[in-house]
């Protein structure tokens, strides 16, 4: 599997992924990771590694549109066959989706459909919730919208508050997104409305 990572921040799940190669428990090669902001910490962490790092900061473009031209440029030539984001905070336009459709991977944290959007954490706590967790989905033209590969539940307890909450969830994180990655590179799957279904 060649795998493409999108980042804006820390990269932790980038981490666990690029761990997962190394480890041979995960059958792949970043062929590139990609950052909307000079400072994020996760492409620093990629060019320590050695790997493709680059940065297309969306604030030196007049338009989205030019932005992710330059970014299609940079996937374009390093061939991914699954795009994944980690934790990148930019919103996909439905042009840039058709150019990898159904290859583009996110992980959100909290059981979708529950809470999508920004603060699923905080979402959940407000909401009084008992169960959350975190969602390995495609990326479609709807936000947080897409079908669902893997999800790893988190038991909410009565002293949680978002920081704590977000802290287990993201340990499942990095252990479903690895899952996720694993299941798309050795089976075969097939799409059958909001479900991936895999044989």
């Amino acid at each position: 599997m060649r795998l493409a990572v999108l980042l804006s921040g820390r990269g932790s799940n980038f981490a666990a992924v690029h761990d997962a190669i190394v480890h041979g428990d995960l059958d792949a090669e970043i062929v590139c990771v990609l950052a909307n902001r000079a400072n994020a910490a996760g492409i620093e962490r990629a060019r320590i590694l050695g790997l493709p790092g680059h940065v297309v900061d969306h604030r030196a473009f007049a338009s989205r549109e030019g932005h992710e031209a330059e970014v299609l440029r940079i996937l374009e030539e390093a061939r991914p066959d699954f795009i994944a984001l980690a934790g990148y905070m930019r919103l996909l336009s439905p042009a840039f989706i058709a150019a990898y459709p159904m290859r583009i991977v996110n992980i959100h944290p909290s059981l979708l459909p529950a809470f999508p959007g920004v603060d699923a954490q905080a979402q959940a706590i407000a909401y009084g919730v008992k169960i959350s967790g975190c969602t390995v989905h495609f990326v479609d033209e709807n936000l947080d919208a897409g079908p669902i590969i893997v999800q790893r539940a988190v038991p909410v307890s009565n002293d949680d508050d978002a920081t704590s909450l977000s802290a287990r969830i993201l340990n499942e994180e990095h252990i479903a997104y690895v899952e996720a990655l694993k299941k798309l590179s050795k089976s075969r799957y097939r799409i059958d409305g909001r479900r991936v279904v895999f044989s």
